[in-house]
């Protein structure tokens, strides 16, 4: 079952130190099941409290981008970034926060023909010219999600959420990490 989850294996919930596993039981008790990426991560205890540490802090921040707009763009860059893992679990997140079923799959798919409202084209643009190709970018990139009316707060969360994703996206790829099957019909079906 650990190699499942991962290449390099993984931990169960009771193996996590104390701190850890009060904090991930808390996801779980709200989503109803271990995200894989915790017990993933777990055998590296250090690593696994910081990314969660660095993750809260810029996904569950109370001002700037929405808590579905953070989303939307770890969408469009872990699509961009082929990143089945965050593709999967933060897509469900999307479409739960967005209350939208559709949403994050023509996100994922396609990034940069997904019909959007000019805010979220925006957020999505700004998004993929840091994540695809971040020596390019420019001030023209950040003069455009101005004038599309993003505050220099919501462009830095949108830089955060990127830069933080790019992280996730490369771990995962590199563990192999397979998204937990609870995923894949979160926010399109009806809660019972």
């Amino acid at each position: 079952m650990a190699q499942d989850v991962s290449r390099f294996g993984a931990v169960s919930l009771d193996e996590l130190p104390d701190d850890l596993r009060d904090r991930i039981a808390v996801i779980a008790e709200k989503s109803g099941f271990v995200p894989n990426v915790f017990l993933a991560l777990g055998h590296r205890p250090a690593e696994l409290r910081a990314f969660c540490d660095y993750h809260d802090a810029v996904m569950e921040r109370e001002t700037g981008l929405t808590k579905a707009e953070r989303e939307l763009v770890v969408v469009a860059t872990s699509g961009a970034n082929h990143c089945t893992y965050c593709v999967v679990a933060h897509g469900a997140i999307l479409r739960i926060r967005a209350r939208d079923p559709y949403l994050s799959d023509r996100v994922a798919t396609n990034p940069w023909s997904a019909e959007l409202s000019r805010r979220e084209r925006a957020i999505v643009d700004l998004a993929l010219a840091l994540a695809v190709d971040p020596g390019a970018f420019t001030g023209e990139d950040i003069d455009a999600a101005r004038d599309a009316g993003l505050t220099d707060e919501e462009i830095w969360d949108v830089g955060a959420v990127t830069a933080l994703f790019a992280l996730s996206n490369r771990m995962a790829h590199l563990m192999a990490l397979r998204p937990n099957e609870e995923f894949h019909l979160m926010g399109r079906l009806p809660r019972d």
